[in-house]
């Protein structure tokens, strides 16, 4: 693989996406330190306008061009919505990028697939003549036929669509999936794949993979894991990941527990004790022979991402009680 397909553009959806977890709801402050945070880990690309509240974060995001210099911002509009002339000129303005929305589930307007081309080929045309950095996404790419994807796929990239995002959307994708369809994708188009996975099976971060592999050079993901359901692909298991295989993220790893322990503070989602990468029992032991070869226990080591390897005592009467039950 060519040394620049090596490297892997993590956009944080963090700002965007957490505002979908229940009970979540980040104030100005709060989305300014956030993204501070994220601009210092290395995130190249913040999204955080939503295609449902695109005016109130454009409010958002003219503080954070001032705040986060280093981020390049970005955001969703849906192709079909009356709004959507308006909500491009507007963002157009602010944003570095921008991406229209094409939902190709047939439950989900325009109902006909050519319906869908013809919205997302207009809007495209317009947003075009307003900003040169437009891409185009396809929520429920997983759940529709391959060959349709990948038709809509290359007409937007025809129509001058500088990158396309393939959505898990209901995190219904396995990873032989991905790897194939976003394979063809990569394989038909002269375009940026972008691939966004959600987690309701637990597949995100393995379907993430599965996209890197078959050539898509972003991925989407969040801190924590946030989203709404089961959240998204979790940004700092997908980035000790893409390290691990060899890719480059420019993330600095040593701070993945800081941000971590800042958006769980700040979003009040407590991280689990046995969450991968950032969980308090990431690096524990209970036996104390792991400790004199922890390379054949830990699948990276504890400095990596600023963690420490502890050796857990069993709780005092813990033989005792394994030998009662027995």
């Amino acid at each position: 693989m060519p040394e620049s397909e090596r490297h892997i553009i993590l956009r944080d959806s963090t700002l965007r996406e957490a505002m979908d977890t229940p009970g979540v709801w980040f104030d100005l402050a709060t989305r300014l330190e956030v993204a501070a945070a994220l601009d210092r880990l290395g995130v190249a690309e913040a999204e955080v306008v939503a295609p449902s509240r695109v005016e109130e974060d454009l409010d958002v995001v003219r503080a954070l061009r001032d705040a986060s210099a280093g981020l390049r911002l970005s955001g969703l509009i849906y192709a079909s919505s009356p709004e959507c002339r308006s909500e491009v000129e507007q963002a157009a303005v602010l944003l570095d990028r921008i991406d229209l929305l094409v939902p190709l589930s047939a439950r989900r307007e325009p109902v006909s697939r050519q319906g869908k081309v013809s919205v997302m080929l207009e809007a495209l045309s317009w947003a075009l003549q307003h900003i040169a950095d437009v891409g185009v996404g396809f929520p429920h790419s997983s759940q529709t036929d391959g060959d349709f994807v990948v038709d809509i796929a290359g007409q937007a990239a025809a129509a001058g669509a500088g990158r396309i995002t393939f959505y898990d959307t209901n995190g219904s994708a396995e990873p032989f999936g991905v790897r194939q369809i976003v394979g063809r994708l990569v394989g038909e188009l002269d375009t940026a794949v972008i691939f966004h996975g959600h987690n309701d099976l637990g597949l995100a971060t393995a379907n993430s993979l599965a996209a890197v592999l078959a050539g898509a050079t972003v991925i989407d993901a969040t801190v924590n894991g946030l989203g709404d359901r089961a959240g998204n692909a979790s940004l700092e298991q997908v980035a000790v990941l893409l390290g691990r295989e060899g890719f480059e993220t420019g993330i600095d790893l040593s701070q993945l527990r800081a941000v971590s322990e800042l958006v769980a503070a700040r979003s009040g989602v407590p991280v689990s004790n046995l969450a991968p990468v950032v969980g308090d029992y990431a690096f524990d032991h209970r036996s104390p022979s792991h400790l004199t070869e922890p390379a054949e226990f830990e699948a990276f080591t504890p400095d990596l991402v600023g963690g420490e390897r502890r050796l857990q005592r069993a709780p005092a009467g813990a033989h005792k009680r394994e030998e009662l039950e027995d």
